[in-house]
């Protein structure tokens, strides 16, 4: 049910108590099991004013209730850069497109049963567009999917994939790079201290050297990363990621990643700041996002080169202090690979399309049927030649979770149930094989958590 700013005001009289700042819960157990499900409804599909204030309000509850947004920097760089954390654990990031609350909660029950606090909720800048996400519905509905399970703890939000278009940057440089540095500031002004920069698109391996190829990589990492700390809030390190290998294109090299590094670490060093340097470093390593559909709608297996993860990893940790290298498109990945990212010490995975099916495969025939007509009348330009309709239809659909992000929210409860136990049983298995049940402990020791307070609306 929406709430208008008046009804708002009713729903949490005797529960929470709003103060000029901040608020002060009067009674857990209400706002746990009624109040913050008529919030996060609101904060998505209410008018501007209840939204404003039904954020407000989500983020305000989750600080006091200990569920905290954080930036991972400190564990990547202290703990994995060092290799202090002993048995190695890969970092899962969650992109998800659709009944975001509902399958945030399931990620939280599953962390607050296995002690698990060392995954990422991650939305990338072509997701924003096409799930029709901004930054702060995503990061309230974290927090609120938090609050509702009773997670306390670092709360990790990412911005995936911050891209640069090539196309626009070679013809206007400094509006492009703007671009990005305006949704950047938005990502961390509403609570996403995680931020993965991804000039990759701009390498050009025409040239001759592997410096001059990644130089207008490393330029635009570094002038972002500066950027960053420019206005990152104050005791507060947003990780950042770089990335050398635009995914589905060729496969990354250390020899690339050390010139990546050198002219990114020297382009830093030339604007005069000492700053934290990036923490991580995304590869390519075979994987293409989403998968390759044949023609009959099944995905091409992938031959992944795990050679590279480890060797980059290796490099990064030892001549530079980060965590390690990151592997992007691995939902649809065969499910006897995913033990290996520990072994090699991939330190971060991407995951988002293979849930994105979970969900398509549970939906009712009827609502399927919609969305793929709608997509065939609003989408035909993006059909390539010699495309299968089915071919089609996996590659965009999932430019339907935002045209129908209410009906996806409001699905039947019994729907719903058995979309949320399918991927339930996707999370716990991959939560295990990249070894992060009981992690715990880690951020215990390395994440210092640094509270926040969002500028109240004025009603």
């Amino acid at each position: 049910m929406v709430l208008n700013t008046a009804e708002i005001e009713k729903e949490i009289e005797g529960s929470i108590k709003t103060l000029n700042k901040k608020v002060e819960i009067l009674n857990e157990g209400k706002v746990r099991n009624e109040i913050i499900d008529k919030l996060i409804y609101t904060a998505i599909f209410g008018n501007e004013q209840a939204k404003e204030y039904s954020r407000w309000l989500i983020k305000n509850i989750a600080l006091e209730l200990e569920a905290i947004p954080a930036s991972i920097h400190d564990l990547y760089e202290k703990g994995m850069g060092k290799e202090k954390i002993g048995e190695w654990f890969t970092v899962p990031a969650i992109n998800i497109r659709g009944m975001t609350y509902d399958v945030m909660r399931k990620i939280f029950e599953i962390a607050i049963e296995k002690e698990m606090t060392t995954f990422i909720l991650e939305i990338a800048k072509s997701e924003i567009s096409y799930t029709h996400q901004r930054p702060e519905e995503y990061a309230v509905c974290a927090l609120a999917a938090a609050v509702k399970e009773g997670y306390k703890g670092p709360v990790f939000i990412q911005g995936d994939h911050f891209q640069f278009k090539a196309k626009s940057y070679f013809e206007n440089p400094e509006e492009e790079l703007s671009s990005i540095k305006e949704l950047t500031k938005e990502a961390i002004e509403s609570g996403f201290y995680n931020i993965d920069i991804d000039p990759s698109t701009l390498v050009d391996y025409s040239k001759p050297t592997f410096e001059e190829q990644q130089f207008h990589n490393y330029l635009n990492t570094a002038k972002l990363t500066t950027f960053i700390r420019e206005i990152e809030p104050e005791g507060v390190t947003v990780s950042v990621g770089g990335e050398i290998g635009h995914i589905g294109g060729k496969n990354s090299t250390p020899k690339e990643f050390e010139a990546f590094m050198e002219g990114y670490i020297k382009t830093v060093k030339e604007y005069g700041n000492e700053i934290p340097y990036i923490s991580k470093i995304s590869v390519q390593t075979g994987t293409e996002h989403g998968g390759v559909p044949l023609p009959d709608g099944k995905v091409a297996e992938v031959k992944l080169d795990f050679s590279v993860l480890e060797e980059i990893g290796k490099v990064a940790r030892e001549r530079y202090n980060m965590s390690g290298a990151v592997q992007h498109g691995a939902s649809t990945l065969p499910d006897e690979l995913f033990h290996k990212f520990p072994e090699v010490k991939a330190s971060e995975i991407h995951l988002a399309t293979g849930f994105q099916n979970i969900i398509y495969n549970h939906i009712p025939k009827e609502l399927k049927k919609e969305i793929y007509e709608y997509l065939k009348d609003n989408f035909r330009d993006e059909w390539k030649e010699g495309w299968t309709e089915e071919q089609f239809i996996y590659k965009l659909r999932k430019k339907g979770f935002g045209p129908f992000k209410e009906k996806f929210w409001n699905l039947p409860a019994d729907i719903k149930t058995k979309i949320l136990n399918a991927l339930e049983e996707k999370f716990r298995f991959l939560f295990e094989q990249l070894n992060v049940y009981g992690t715990k402990k880690h951020t215990d020791k390395y994440i210092k958590l640094t509270k926040v307070y969002p500028t109240k609306p004025e009603l």
